[in-house]
């Protein structure tokens, strides 16, 4: 049975906290081997938990502890122990947050399996921003790259952090437009917090620590495995407000994350593609079962209450929404006209009346081979 963290730390508050910090115990359980997220929350309900310092071998077989771990127990929430355990983390930059911290995000304590200890590495204060989350295949077509592009450096560039799991394709693409936009983006790994995968994405697990966050559930040494990457899943989800796949087939990771999306009663949204595209079938089923249609960024940003800024000219004048639309595409990179005119989807003479006007207004030039760019 699952249990609620805001259920439980409530009732925690409660809990005599003479011998130790409660929130120490739980780092201790939580990067001891045996011990997995059920074990940890049928241990929460047991109300001596702040005393187990004091816990023998048997204490915590009697808890329903098998044998093996119960003996690693016995050393792992030793005081002394967490807090060396702590000090070395953070000596790698590694900063451990739990539902007990501040800074724990309020969304996912609202989620149905909500990770116990969140390993973070980078710009924490990211936590508490609001997050959309986007995701796809690993293997993106020309135009999943650029529909990813075109998403996640708009909402960058409007504040929102955007949130991925730092994976081949759409993930890494989406964390890239996010930095070329000047915003906000968080990676949650599927393996160790230390332990980046893929291995060509390093260069940008390491941008992502500087400039963004980086997350993880999985403590230092945890030994990469397939089946932790599914469970990340459900984090990236519960850290968003909404979650975005950009383009997934039917058996796309990113569908994990649309469902955790809705089992945590959250916005789930998909971008359309052509029908006769495999990558687009998974994000064409999550529309008909009801998710929201996105072809903009504003699409999303409506949802939460704000359209993006308008682009302001030297003169004081705004841009039209068709011209703005265009010049957040050109932001993102110069773009031929048969580029434009199937990210937009619209007639030949409204485009080229478009990028007339932006050159008229003197927002963008056009190049050799009807190549058009920002001035």
């Amino acid at each position: 049975m699952l249990i609620c963290v805001c259920r439980l730390l409530s009732s925690m508050e409660r809990m005599l906290m003479d011998k130790m910090d409660l929130r120490k115990v739980l780092i201790g359980l939580h990067h001891s081997k045996g011990i997995g997220w059920k074990t940890i929350s049928q241990l929460m309900e047991h109300r001596d938990l702040p005393m187990a310092e004091n816990f023998g071998e048997s204490d915590w077989i009697e808890r329903g502890v098998a044998a093996a771990a119960a003996r690693g127990l016995t050393h792992t929430v030793r005081e002394e122990y967490v807090l060396e355990y702590e000090d070395n983390l953070k000596n790698k930059g590694i900063i451990p947050v739990t539902p007990f911290d501040a800074e724990y995000p309020i969304l996912l304590k609202e989620t149905p399996r909500p990770p116990w200890v969140l390993y973070t590495i980078g710009r924490i204060e990211l936590l508490a921003s609001l997050c959309i989350a986007l995701v796809g295949t690993r293997v993106p077509t020309a135009y999943g790259r650029k529909a990813a592009e075109m998403l996640a450096g708009t909402l960058a560039s409007q504040g929102i952090n955007v949130v991925s799991g730092m994976a081949r394709g759409i993930d890494g693409i989406c964390h890239e437009a996010a930095f070329r936009a000047s915003g906000l983006t968080t990676a949650v790994l599927g393996t160790a917090i230390d332990k980046p995968y893929p291995p060509e994405n390093y260069s940008l697990y390491r941008e992502i620590g500087e400039k963004g966050l980086i997350i993880s559930e999985y403590p230092v040494g945890t030994p990469p495995h397939p089946g932790l990457f599914p469970q990340r899943n459900r984090i990236i989800a519960g850290l968003s407000r909404g979650t975005v796949v950009v383009e997934a087939d039917l058996r796309s990771g990113s569908l994990i994350t649309a469902d955790s999306a809705l089992e945590a009663n959250r916005d789930v949204f998909a971008v359309p593609g052509p029908i006769t595209s495999p990558k687009s079938r998974g994000a064409l089923n999550l529309i008909k079962q009801g998710a929201k249609l996105v072809t903009e960024a504003s699409d999303i940003l409506e949802e939460y209450g704000f359209r993006p800024a308008p682009v302001q000219m030297e003169n004081g004048n705004k841009l039209t929404e068709e011209e703005q639309r265009i010049y957040h595409m050109l932001e993102q990179g110069n773009r031929s006209f048969d580029e434009l005119l199937a990210l937009t989807s619209w007639e030949f003479g409204l485009l080229h009346s478009v990028l007339l006007s932006l050159i008229i207004k003197k927002q963008a030039v056009q190049l050799p081979g009807s190549i058009y760019k920002l001035v």
